[in-house]
């Protein structure tokens, strides 16, 4: 649990259509004492009418549901402008679907409806901070795999990365925030940064969705990597 100690809690609005899924997901959120659930919505319009309404932070969204399908959700705040961090909980681990919905720009992040808990909690925080292409690992995993099976070339300009540059990359396309990844390869959270800074540097990148995306489309991704 963190202390949220002079600042605001994260707020958050459960969009599916489950009752016992989003009643599990609202208990395990609310031990944290940096966020609340502002909201709940078992159909898509009443997720769009209570994304306009509350305006949270983060709306967790489910992709199937009715009168209005999370995919359409999504796409409509995008096309308002909306400040609302968007992260999937799908059913769905096709590869390609969850590369259109995370290049098309309209989610920050994406799990499977099998995570635990204890990752969706990783997840809600990792997108409110601002993090692009939240990914679980495991997800992660599947894309990678996906990507090497078609035997991609990487991109030449991969050549310009240093061997850690290489390693932080990998670990941005597994679903590690900056913490994490400092974690994980032993240095400082400011060298991290200063790391991702210079991937976007080297390969004219603009985001962490969008080195996301580029390590898919070249198969970067270690498959030993830990937690992959």
């Amino acid at each position: 649990m963190l202390s949220n100690k002079g600042f605001a809690p994260i707020r958050v609005l459960l969009a599916d259509d489950h009752p016992p899924l989003r009643a599990g997901m609202k208990a395990r959120l609310e031990v944290e004492s940096d966020i609340t659930v502002v909201g709940e919505a078992g159909n898509g319009r009443d997720a769009l009418f209570l994304a306009r309404e509350l305006d949270p932070n983060v709306l967790v969204l489910d992709m199937e549901m009715p009168d209005m399908t999370g995919v359409d959700v999504a796409n409509q705040l995008k096309e308002e402008g909306t400040l609302i961090r968007i992260l999937v909980l799908s059913a769905h681990e096709d590869p390609e679907y969850i590369i259109r919905m995370v290049e098309g720009g309209a989610v920050a992040g994406y799990l499977t409806k099998n995570e635990s808990l204890d990752t969706i909690v990783a997840a809600v925080r990792g997108v409110a901070r601002g993090e692009e292409g939240w990914l679980s690992r495991e997800v992660a995993a599947a894309l990678m795999k996906q990507k090497r099976g078609r035997g991609q070339e990487v991109d030449d300009s991969l050549d310009q990365l240093s061997r850690r540059e290489l390693e932080v990359l990998q670990l941005i396309a597994q679903g590690f925030n900056n913490s994490q990844i400092g974690e994980e390869l032993y240095i400082a959270e400011s060298t991290v940064k200063k790391h991702v800074s210079n991937i976007y540097t080297k390969l004219e990148l603009n985001s962490r969705a969008e080195v996301t995306a580029w390590a898919w489309k070249n198969g970067v991704i270690d498959s030993n990597k830990k937690g992959s």
